[in-house]
This record gives C-alpha cells, structure tokens and sequence, in this order.
C-alpha cells in the first residue's frame, strides 16, 4: 500500500519483471501516472478537472484502455460514415443514395439477420481483448480497481500485423500520443457528423460543398 500525492491510499500494481511496460514504468508523482498522451500545447497534461489526481493507477490503466479503444473505434467510424455515403457496393445497394445514420436500418431490411453477423463479430473480438489484457474477475480485483493484467499495456493487444509499432520506447511514446489524440479527434468529429445527419438530413460532403461552393456541387 502507498500513499498517493492525490491524498489517498492507493494499491499499484508494480511494473512487470521487465520493469516497464513499452517503456513506461508507472510514476506517481508524474501527470495520470506518466501514461504518454502529454502533447503541446499541454506539456503537463490537460486535465482542468482534476479526475487523474482521484484514481489509482489501476482505474487509471482502465480510463487509458476505454479511451484508446473508442478513439480507434471513432477513427473508424469517421472514414467509414463519409465513404459509406457515397460508395456502398454490398447487399445491392451500389448507386443508391444513402445518408450513413440510415445505413444499417437499409442494410438489415436487405439481409434480416446483419445484425446478428454483427453482433457475434464484435463479441468475438472483444472476448479477444479481454482475454490477452484482463485479469480473472475476483473481489481483490474488485476493490483495488486493477482489472487489467500487470504485465498489459492499456490498448496494446498484440494486433499488428504491419509490424508498425516501434521498439524504441520513445518512438512508441510518440506514436502513442499522435494515436491518442486523433482518437481524441475522431469521438469528436464522429459526433458532430452523427448530429449533422440527424439534423440536416443531408450527406456530410453535400453539406460542406454547398456551404463553401454553392448548392450546384454535389
């Protein structure tokens, strides 16, 4: 047991036998507990808040793992909104015009059971990630918040199939934070897209060339 400079009374999982995780040994007296992610122009962390100064290093690990896996999500959410609005090849439906908030209530009434592909899809994939980075669930894992393995860094699932992660850990913290904050991005751009359908009704690129170009561009 330590005593935080947060004020509390917090369990850390030490760092594995290596002594480092991608080149990140856990620091408590560092911004949410020297997890890359510091850009500028927040060289000290952007957190007005204050919510990485309430957890433990095993929530902590936790909100980095949630964070980096709806960022990715969101990356491609964002591609796959803008392409799927103008090219959609599957299910007979090449040609039409579609709006992407529309786009899985057209695709289930041409093949009924899309939803359930989905579904076990998804679920197979994260049974994959729980698997490779969660620990067994007990009621230590419960109460001390370190739901994740010890040896797993948060979002580092062992996917790679370009073999484009970095072995420096530098290289790998540089990556990491340009991942994080285009994540970041992507859950916002993602949600102003989604809002902007809903209201306007319209696809996302029409909108924008008739805002800058008039409304003969299509």
């Amino acid at each position: 047991m330590q005593v935080s400079k947060r004020g509390t009374s917090l369990q850390a999982s030490p760092p594995p036998a290596g002594g480092s995780l991608n080149g990140w040994v856990p620091t408590d007296n560092e911004f949410a507990w020297g997890l890359p992610g510091k850009t500028p122009p927040f060289e000290e962390g952007f957190d007005p808040l204050g919510f990485t100064n309430l957890v433990s290093l095993g929530d902590l690990k936790r909100y980095r793992e949630a964070e980096v896996t709806h960022g990715r999500v969101a990356m491609l959410a964002s591609l796959g909104f803008i392409v799927a609005e103008r090219y959609h090849p599957l299910f007979g439906l090449e040609g039409a015009e579609l709006l992407s908030i529309d786009a899985l209530t057209v695709v289930r009434k041409v093949l009924p059971f899309f939803f359930e592909i989905l579904v076990v899809t998804i679920a197979s994939a994260e049974l994959n990630r729980a698997l490779w980075g969660w620990a067994t669930p007990s009621l230590d894992t419960a109460t001390t918040g370190d739901m994740l393995k010890d040896n797993y860094y948060p979002g580092d699932i062992g996917f790679d199939p370009l073999g484009l992660k970095p072995k420096d850990a530098d290289e790998f913290e540089y990556m990491e934070a340009k991942e994080l904050n285009n994540g970041r991005l992507a859950m916002i751009g993602i949600s102003g897209m989604v809002a902007q359908e809903l209201v306007e009704r319209k696809p996302i690129l029409s909108s924008v060339f008739e805002t800058y170009y008039g409304s003969g561009s299509s």
